[in-house]
């Protein structure tokens, strides 16, 4: 049976859902909705291109931790709120992972995020070996 590994799991009085952060189970990450909040809880109200930035980042982070990069992502989910931010994220997705190593992608644009002033949220599968 091939070993779990969470990453980035809560802990007694951290401010956020109770989930992982990311789950390995073998070769295989599955990375959770990563939102814009930054380490200290920041988000940057209304600033989409910031909010992705941060997002982006999160992911590295979470990446990092579980010892891979952002060239082993096999496939994101981007969620968004707005269908007006569908170009402007297309551009800063493009940015934001090597053209050699762009994963498959489904984007929506959803009603809401569970954090209401979140613009949007990536999740991620990635190959870790």
């Amino acid at each position: 049976m091939l070993p779990i590994t969470r990453h980035a799991t809560p802990t007694t009085g951290r401010p956020f859902p109770p989930l992982s952060m990311a789950v390995r189970h073998g070769p295989t990450l599955y990375v959770s909705g990563l939102g814009p909040l930054d380490v200290q809880g920041n988000i940057a109200r209304g600033d989409f291109a910031g909010q992705f930035a941060q997002c982006i980042a999160n992911l590295h982070a979470v990446l990092a931790q579980a010892g891979c990069d952002i060239t082993r992502v096999l496939k994101t989910s981007v969620l968004l709120t707005r269908a007006t931010d569908v170009p402007e994220m297309n551009r800063l997705y493009a940015a934001a992972f090597p053209m050699a190593h762009l994963p498959a992608r489904t984007t929506s644009v959803v009603a809401a995020l569970p954090v209401p002033d979140f613009l949007l949220e990536i999740e991620a599968i990635v190959a870790v070996e």
